[in-house]
């Protein structure tokens, strides 16, 4: 391992060169609330570079800088950020001392932000500039997420992540308040493309991993709400071009009262997936475009337009796989596939939203919003597969490395599909934000049509010999169904943010009604935030979430010759969770570093369980079980450089699921109940026990226009179901897997090491002074090539009248070397 990294490591080092002398001045000063008391651990930050500190116990800063002018900002959480330019001289010291006001009594802000308390239990915020810099196969916001408190995930191919215990689908996002959906049909990781969210246009993200405020609704884990940028000034913008993907952004004022920022991707990282084990020509091809207009369309009165449309195509011709696995040298084993045909899978999003933002004198602000979303997702192939199963043995005369291979079963497998899935969904929804003495009141409503076109046509079979010996073909699966959808949704909450002293409680209250299923829910919550000393917050929440069924949930796994969609007659209710977590926050000025510590209880009913298959949750379709989830996240966030925030997570999950028992009593659903765990309680999909990321940022010693990041995600196994052991042999030789124990196994650890360094090379001076920079980054992903399995496929082998499984994991990507180049403008 040491040897092939060696390499690699020398082409870092070949990119450093030596800093140049500096001639240097100091900024120092003092931080200070407006009652004149010190504020402690505020940052105090020359933008655009590395230079900046944290605010002492006094509120007292100083630090070291070259001579020049300088943008500074001072930003304390709870406060509001106060910036300044500043000139500083060879040799002198320039004071700057700022005096920071509260921003929760800021209406503007809180009515543009929804920000009144900003650092709430299970809330995250998150910097996009942070994010850019991670090592990630491609430039996607939601990608980075998965290094944030409370966050897990499995899969570098995917986006999707898990969030406390929490399903796929259990996740909510918006972009500047419109919700946006995530494909339907996805099933491998590889298919996912780009998030939909653009951190190019994204002034910055918020994640609610628990006690999310009541205007979000509809799901169980989290929401994550990123806010894009408000066009201001001259044109400016960025470019970045990798061996993986691409894109650009620019923005600025077209006019006094007109702003502009538009931004385009591109990704075909052909060769990052190549690199897996399944051999075949990769054709990726990823594209998106979205644009923000604001329009002043009176002092009191903004417009903002939002526009989406993205392209994602995944074309695959497998060629041959084969893993090999086991314990050497007596226990190895490997599975061959050869293949003929091509899968192709895609979808086109389009998306438009109107916000106008409107506002109501000094105390209060009003926001109108009108949307509409659409998606066309679509799944085609035609592939045949030959798999073979050798047993592996060590040659008598050969080294220790040289195996036999025995060949112990073959199967011949053809897939064919033709599915399509069309979503139309409009949004009208509003929100009204006030300040009444010391209260900040919010309320709102929203009205949501639903509609789902979806089409399919696959089928499945296996081809082999009978007992008696004759070839053999038998249709394991066809399916083939047409059905529409269409419902509405309304909501309506309020909540009231109330100052008692250093106490802030905001109590809330949503109502959501399903016409689907005629079910009106109800939702009241509360968080709470104590403010010990600057240095030192408690704060807690709980609620009760209502998470209204989606297409995908009351459509489930449609079954051949029982029903088209397991249910689609409404007789079906809202999973609830009722949660509950507390947390502690403190800084620890001397170290510049915070700690905080969170633990959360959920207690759910009326689940609809579901299965994981790679990324794709599929769904029982009816209220089968109820739960639980408990642990608790430990984070430590501070800057190694003043500027550059680094952070190490570790969370202990504990999450398991009860079935009801089947009103059914026929054999075939007493003994599926049985391998349910027979009402004993069992763990869910998600339950993953430990979890660790880490995310580095620091400089080269002696030049600070190089940068190393470093971004280590650990997962314990979570849970996998086998397929059943033990029944008795077909009269053919061809069968299809039942289902086990659920849940019985566990997929291996899941463990990546990225390693990326950044060099800043000043190409030139703008005409506004600002300098022409470009950023030449070598990135190393999964460095130590870790072999991480996503999941199990299975082979079937007999003995006697016995059917046995070997599990073949489905693993990730190997080691790969991309190269990124970033201009700022």
């Amino acid at each position: 391992m040491r040897a092939r990294l060696l390499p690699l490591a020398g082409l870092l080092l070949l990119l450093v060169t030596p800093a140049s002398a500096q001639v240097w001045g100091e900024i120092s000063g003092r931080i200070t609330e407006a009652d004149g008391g010190a504020v402690a651990g505020a940052s105090v930050l020359v933008e655009g570079t590395s230079f900046g500190t944290n605010t002492g116990a006094d509120g007292r800063y100083g630090f070291r800088i070259p001579e020049g002018t300088y943008p500074v900002r001072v930003s304390f959480v709870g406060y509001t950020t106060v910036r300044d330019t500043l000139v500083v001289r060879r040799g002198a010291t320039t004071t700057f001392d700022a005096r920071l006001t509260s921003a929760v009594g800021d209406l503007g802000d809180v009515a543009v932000e929804g920000q009144a308390v900003p650092q709430d239990v299970g809330v995250s915020r998150i910097d996009p500039r942070t994010v850019r810099d991670m090592p990630l196969p491609v430039t996607d916001a939601i990608r980075g997420v998965k290094t944030e408190l409370g966050v897990s995930s499995s899969n570098e191919l995917s986006n999707s992540f898990s969030v406390r215990g929490g399903s796929y689908d259990e996740n909510q996002f918006f972009i500047d308040g419109f919700e946006i959906y995530r494909p339907l049909r996805i099933s491998q990781g590889e298919q996912e493309g780009l998030g939909l969210i653009n951190g190019d246009l994204t002034s910055r993200m918020t994640l609610f991993a628990g006690g999310f405020p009541v205007r979000y609704g509809g799901k169980l884990a989290s929401v994550l709400d990123a806010t894009y940028t408000t066009p201001e000034g001259v044109p400016s913008g960025t470019a970045y071009a990798s061996t993986l993907d691409a894109g650009a952004q620019v923005g600025g004022r077209l006019s006094e009262r007109v702003g502009l920022a538009v931004a385009a991707r591109s990704a075909r990282p052909q060769r990052f997936f190549a690199g897996q084990e399944l051999d075949g020509a990769y054709d990726p091809d990823f594209r998106d475009i979205q644009g923000v207009v604001d329009v002043q369309l009176a002092p009191a009165h903004t417009l903002r337009t939002l526009g989406l449309y993205a392209r994602h195509r995944f074309r695959l011709a497998p060629r041959q796989q084969e893993t090999t696995f086991g314990i050497y040298p007596n226990l190895v084993q490997t599975v061959a596939r050869d293949f003929e045909g091509i899968e192709e899978d895609g979808y086109d999003i389009a998306f438009g939203g109107l916000l106008l933002t409107s506002q109501l004198g000094q105390n209060a602000t009003a926001e109108h919003r009108l949307s509409v979303f659409t998606l066309d997702e679509f799944e085609t192939y035609d592939v045949t597969s030959r798999t073979s199963l050798y047993r592996r043995q060590q040659r008598p005369e050969g080294s220790q490395a040289d195996l036999d291979r025995l060949l112990e079963g073959q199967t011949l497998q053809r897939d064919v599909a033709a599915n399509d899935i069309q979503q139309l969904i409009l949004t009208a929804q509003g929100r009204y934000l006030a300040r009444l003495g010391e209260h900040t009141v919010e309320a709102g409503w929203q009205a949501r049509t639903l509609r789902f076109d979806d089409q399919i046509d696959e089928q499945t079979t296996f081809s082999g010999q009978g007992d008696d010996g004759e070839p053999v073909t038998l249709p394991a699966r066809v399916l083939v169904a047409d059905t529409t959808f269409a419902s509405w949704q309304g909501s309506v909450w309020a909540e009231d943010a109330i100052p008692l002293g250093r106490l802030t409680v905001t109590p809330g209250l949503r109502a959501d009604y399903f016409a689907y299923n005629d079910e009106l829910t109800l939702s009241p919550r509360l968080t709470a935030r104590y403010r010990l000393s600057p240095q030192t917050s408690f704060s807690g929440a709980t609620g009760l979430y209502h998470q209204a069924p989606t297409y995908r949930e009351l459509r489930g796994d449609p079954v051949p010759g029982v029903s088209a969609f397991r249910t689609l007659d409404g007789d079906i209710r809202s999973p609830r969770a009722l949660q509950a977590v507390v947390g502690l926050d403190h800084f620890f000025t001397s170290r510049r570093v915070a700690l905080r510590a969170e633990a959360y209880v959920k207690q759910y009913t009326d689940l609809i369980s579901y299965d994981v298959e790679n990324v794709r949750v599929v769904y029982s379709a009816e209220n089968d079980s109820e739960g639980y989830a408990a642990g608790a996240d430990l984070q430590l966030r501070g800057e190694l450089v003043p500027g550059r925030e680094s952070w190490i997570n570790y969370g202990f999950l504990f999450t398991q699921e009860r079935f009801y028992t089947p009103e059914a009593t026929d054999e075939q659903t007493l003994a599926r109940f049985a391998a349910q765990g027979g009402g004993d309680w069992i763990a869910r999909p998600t339950d993953r026990r430990h979890n660790l990321s880490i995310f580095i940022q620091d400089y080269v010693p002696g030049d600070d226009t190089w940068t190393l990041h470093i971004r280590t995600l650990y997962g314990s196994g979570i849970p996998t179901t086998p397929p059943a052991r033990d029944v008795e042999r077909s009269n053919t030789s061809i069968t299809v897997f039942d289902e086990g124990q659920r849940n019985a196994i566990r997929l291996p650890s899941y463990f990546r090491f990225d390693l990326g360094a950044t060099k800043v090379l000043r190409l030139a001076d703008l005409a506004t002074g600002d300098p022409l920079e470009l950023l030449a980054t070598v990135e190393v992903l999964n460095l130590f090539d870790q072999t991480n399995a996503v999941a199990y496929s299975w082979v079937e082998q007999f003995s006697g009248d016995r059917r046995i499984y070997t599990a073949v994991p489905t693993r990730l990507t190997p080691r790969t070397l991309n190269v990124r180049f970033r201009v700022d403008f």
